[in-house]
């Protein structure tokens, strides 16, 4: 009679184990998400921020090397600010790396 109770036990500890785990990670992403989202321009930075290795391989490839991260930051600089819309993709590329 106690083995069958100790069995359940032992397996009832174990999914409670991964029950608060998946609770915990699943609290700190949603936390996460909802600072990142708290104000519009620090997602437009981090475009940016995230352009830097991308604008530093197009500058210093006298404009051959384009990367994915640098195409979203023209795209978006472009969109933001009217005085972008004129220069060129090296020019931009230069101001994403002054950042």
């Amino acid at each position: 009679m106690i083995r069958p109770i100790l069995f359940c036990a032992l397996l009832a500890l174990p999914m409670s184990v991964f029950a608060s785990s998946f609770a915990g990670s699943s609290a700190g992403s949603a936390s996460g998400a909802s600072s990142n989202s708290s104000g519009s321009s620090s997602g437009d930075d981090k475009v940016l921020l995230d352009a830097r290795d991308d604008a530093a391989n197009f500058v210093a490839s006298d404009g051959a090397i384009r990367g994915a991260w640098l195409e979203a930051a023209l795209i978006q600089l472009r969109e933001r600010d009217v005085a972008a819309r004129q220069a060129s993709d090296l020019a931009l590329a230069r101001k994403i790396l002054a950042l």
